[in-house]
């Protein structure tokens, strides 16, 4: 099995296309997010010039993500980075970001944790699958929660936002159903 530790190295060849190393065969950007999306750290260099390359293909696997439609990043949001390049600023937002998203790791980690230690039906027959299901959850949701953060240029009562409300109050109704089906049956 292969070194989960070390970032998956991938080769771009002249012709542009993209070798697996590990494999040995080539692949696409979207097997590329999807080492990523499976928690794999990866790798792009350059063949000839040994130039890392990693950065350009991450920003092109979003810049397609976010053409097709799948937007996780709110226009204020974009519109702030691209600010922070032509300003003094620029030095402060790579940490920032850095920050947030380790907070949010941390948060759902946590959570998860909590779930488990509070749940009194972990001994449950079938209850790894009803963790997986909700760990695919939260995993799904964690882009949800970063498009609902309005930073400057947004409005808070936005249509869009308010969908998203509602969609969440959705959930969250469907979830607290869920939670009392569960006690009932312990």
């Amino acid at each position: 099995m292969a070194d989960t530790e070390k970032p998956l190295l991938i080769k771009r060849y002249a012709s542009r296309r993209l070798y697996n190393t590990e494999t040995s065969d080539y692949v696409t950007l979207e097997d590329i997010a999807g080492f990523i999306r499976d928690g794999r750290e990866v790798q792009i260099v350059d063949l000839k010039s040994g130039d890392d390359l990693t950065r350009q293909y991450l920003l092109q696997i979003i810049a397609e993500h976010e053409s097709r439609g799948e937007n996780v990043l709110p226009l204020g949001v974009l519109t702030d980075l691209v600010r922070s390049y032509t300003t003094q600023a620029q030095s402060v937002v790579p940490q920032f970001l850095a920050s947030s998203f380790e907070m949010l790791r941390d948060g759902q980690s946590k959570m998860m944790e909590n779930m488990n230690a509070m749940n009194p039906m972990a001994k449950m027959p079938g209850f790894e699958a009803m963790q997986a299901q909700q760990e695919a959850f939260l995993k799904a949701m964690s882009g949800g929660l970063a498009s609902n953060w309005s930073g400057p240029g947004q409005e808070e009562g936005s249509e869009e936002k308010s969908g998203k409300d509602d969609d969440l109050d959705t959930i969250k109704k469907q979830l607290a159903e869920l939670q009392s089906k569960l006690n009932k049956m312990s």
